[in-house]
């Protein structure tokens, strides 16, 4: 029998209808797909973008928990002052009655010299650390001991200079530097209503120059929370004169005092005071200086006469 012949396979009537009706619901159910993963993309670019803001407000400060400003720098204060219970640093030290502090607290007025004494006075930093500096950004000049930062080290301003000390200050600077002194002091005692006559100068006190250069030395780690009874046994009243300007001459910098949950800051401006007495009451830390240049000048005073400092002479 001779093989018969066969056609093509017959095509079921309607299947290429159906195969579109397959493709279209594929493209249908990709479609979801896609739009998921674009929605996907949007959040994790969003997310990515808030962790970048987060982080630029974070370097700029922003994320020390300071819940209030006690003094801004646009504002010129007559006084400032809030009365905090005393800690007991006070009492492993001896005590000077009518001195040592019973009323403890914290103070910031604009009216202990002028902005132009505040410029004259920042002229005597700059010219002595003129001579030196430090490689990390956190400069010192003491004219009292004569310290003065030099790349990672410290000389003495008057052996190392020697005679050249004569031709970058004048006896003017000194006299300037020591009725400065002088009226710091007599507003921390009117302020805690002591005699001014029962304070006595006491060491550190010197000039700081701050800027955003990284830390080389442990000296240059001035960022730190610190008790300055604790950190230096002497002092029973601390000061700082600002003599540059909060977001003006620099960024970051501002004086924080660490409280749980309710820190206060203060923000610098030239010839303004910030005083208080110096035991755990008063835990403090400076924020690190992001840009430009931050110039201050610690005071320091103390109740014990064996621990006091000659005002510094131009010889």
């Amino acid at each position: 029998m001779a093989p018969q012949r066969r056609g093509p396979p017959r095509v079921p009537e309607g299947s290429s209808a159906a195969e579109r009706r397959r493709a279209n619901s594929t493209k249908k159910d990709r479609l979801p797909q896609e739009a998921q993963r674009s929605w996907l993309r949007t959040v994790v670019f969003g997310v990515g973008l808030a962790l970048i803001t987060f982080l630029f407000w974070s370097s700029l400060g922003m994320d020390d928990d300071v819940a209030e400003v006690l003094a801004h720098h646009g504002e010129v204060l007559e006084g400032r002052f809030i009365e905090v219970p005393c800690s007991e640093d006070y009492d492993g030290h001896r005590r000077f009655e009518g001195c040592t502090p019973r009323k403890c607290g914290r103070g910031v007025t604009d009216m202990v010299i002028t902005r132009e004494e505040a410029e004259q006075i920042r002229r005597i930093a700059e010219k002595g650390l003129s001579l030196g500096g430090s490689d990390g950004g956190a400069s010192i000049l003491d004219l009292h001991s004569g310290a003065l930062s030099v790349g990672k080290h410290f000389v003495n301003l008057y052996r190392y200079f020697g005679d050249k000390v004569q031709n970058i200050f004048s006896e003017e600077d000194f006299q300037l530097y020591r009725d400065v002194r002088q009226k710091v002091q007599l507003t921390i005692a009117e302020a805690f209503g002591i005699s001014s006559s029962l304070l006595y100068l006491t060491k550190p006190t010197f000039f700081s120059r701050i800027n955003s250069t990284e830390a080389q030395t442990a000296h240059d780690e001035y960022w730190h929370a610190h008790v300055d009874k604790v950190t230096y046994g002497s002092f029973d009243y601390t000061s700082l004169l600002y003599l540059s300007d909060y977001l003006e001459d620099f960024g970051g910098g501002r004086f924080v005092f660490m409280e749980e949950g309710s820190n206060k800051t203060v923000e610098p401006r030239a010839g303004r005071v910030s005083f208080f007495t110096s035991g755990s009451e008063n835990l403090h830390r400076v924020e690190k200086v992001l840009w430009g240049t931050r110039y201050a000048l610690t005071i320091a005073f103390t109740c014990n006469p064996d621990h006091g400092i000659k005002d510094p002479v131009l010889t």
